[in-house]
């Protein structure tokens, strides 16, 4: 009787172990990274910013001075490629990704650095 209980007892701490772990987030899957995105002025800044808030990112913060984003991101929710593409995709080049044409041509004046 005292094997089965002890026995029955081995499994259930196993099996609470299991769900707790089974909760618990992945660590190291939140990343800072930078990257070069072309832009000139504070419009640009408040349009690479917003284009870089797609979910997963935690943070983007571009400066005009270095032509850098700082990009704060859950690598299990977002690809950077998703992100940089977003940012071409509004008309700002950037390390992986250009944007087209059409896009950039359709900037204001200020924001041009072609």
């Amino acid at each position: 009787m005292k094997t089965i209980k002890l026995f029955l007892a081995v499994i259930l701490s196993v099996a609470i172990g299991t769900a707790v772990v089974a909760q618990t987030p992945l660590k190291n899957t939140v990343k800072t990274e930078v990257f070069n995105v072309k832009g000139n002025c504070e419009s640009c800044k408040a349009r690479i910013e917003k284009a870089a808030k797609v979910d997963g990112v935690s943070k983007g913060a571009w400066d005009a001075k270095t032509k850098k984003l700082t990009l704060t991101y859950d690598a299990t929710k977002v690809k950077l490629e998703t992100v940089l593409k977003a940012i071409a995709a509004v008309g700002h080049d950037n390390d992986k990704f250009k944007a087209t044409d059409k896009v950039y041509n359709s900037l204001p004046g200020c924001c041009k650095y072609r």
